[in-house]
């Protein structure tokens, strides 16, 4: 079912507390027809928990709609009209905004994205981040694989290669998030394998779904932001039995459960706007600058488990898709 978290306001918590106190609020669907808000948007799975916790927090939850990446196969985002096929992964998310500003419909207002632009060929969209993500490696508990989960960044690219083919005794078959994820392109970019290079021995899952990995050897990239959530009970938890892994010898979160900023493959994650609606006098109270609504409710960013940014709010990065 297509759900939203309800943030709970507070300072910045560990995963321990999380644990133990926080309690997920009452889920809110997809806005009902009729009930529609100001400002529609989809996209990035990674992204969309803090997203729709952030629609309920903004504005008192009346302005930002925030469709997930997965659940029944249309949306509809106006009271009347509108009735899109729901996108799933960052990609998707963007080119369904380009689809609504190109052809005037109306129907969509921003993106979620997990990843930075793609083709900076044109001007039309602009990539305002707002978190810190950081995008690790996870395997189940029960694998072997388990035992020295810390590899560098040279492994990761064999692995995903098919050029490494077992480790720790273990036939390995790694999963990567379906085509359209931002996560899969900031991944493999991280990692240095072109998509052209990705070997046949490479499943297909969907993003941050632990449940997925059913085997010893399923090795997968896991959004640590995701995990921290999940775990800590801010989310639904779909994290089964996975852990995270080290690369190169750092970990993805810190010792009070909170993400390391400072991990290898950290990114910037972003709400995608037209370029010619950054001073729209809805959109700019609610994404632009540091003031914004979405840049000010830093309590909300850091109970989904995402990192703070001082660039929070910055229209500087654009592009085409």
């Amino acid at each position: 079912m297509n759900v939203k978290s309800r943030a709970r306001l507070g300072a910045v918590i560990s995963v321990a507390a999380l644990a133990v106190g926080a309690l997920a609020a009452p889920a809110v669907a997809d806005p009902a027809d009729g009930s529609h808000r100001l400002l529609a948007g989809v996209g990035s799975d990674t992204t969309q928990d803090v997203v729709n916790g952030l629609s309920e927090s903004v504005d008192g939850g009346g302005t930002i709609a925030s469709y997930n990446a997965t659940g029944s196969a249309t949306i509809q985002t106006r009271d009347t009209g509108c009735v899109i096929n729901r996108p799933d992964g960052s990609s998707a998310g963007i080119d369904a905004l380009r689809n609504a500003v190109d052809n005037n419909t109306g129907c969509l207002d921003f993106a979620r994205s997990s990843r930075g632009p793609a083709d900076t060929t044109t001007n039309d969209l602009t990539w305002i981040p707002f978190a810190k993500d950081a995008v690790t490696v996870a395997v189940r508990s029960d694998s072997a694989l388990n035992s020295n989960l810390d590899l560098t960044t040279a492994q990761l690219a064999a692995v995903y290669k098919c050029q490494t083919t077992t480790l720790d005794g273990v036939t390995l078959a790694p999963l990567l998030p379906q085509a359209n994820s931002g996560t899969r392109t900031f991944f493999l970019a991280q990692i240095g394998v072109a998509a052209s290079e990705v070997g046949s021995c490479v499943g297909t899952m969907q993003e941050h779904n632990g449940v997925e990995l059913t085997a010893a050897g399923n090795i997968a990239p896991y959004s640590v932001a995701q995990y921290i959530a999940q775990t800590g009970g801010v989310v639904t938890d779909r994290h089964g039995a996975t852990v995270l892994g080290k690369v190169n010898g750092v970990a993805p979160v810190n010792a009070d459960g909170t993400l390391n900023v400072s991990f290898p493959y950290a990114r910037d994650v972003y709400d995608v706007v037209p370029t010619a609606k950054l001073t729209d006098a809805v959109i700019a109270p609610t994404f632009v600058g540091a003031s914004s609504g979405v840049c000010s409710d830093t309590a909300t960013i850091e109970l989904y488990g995402f990192g703070a940014i001082s660039n929070c709010g910055a229209t500087t990065l654009k592009g085409e898709r």
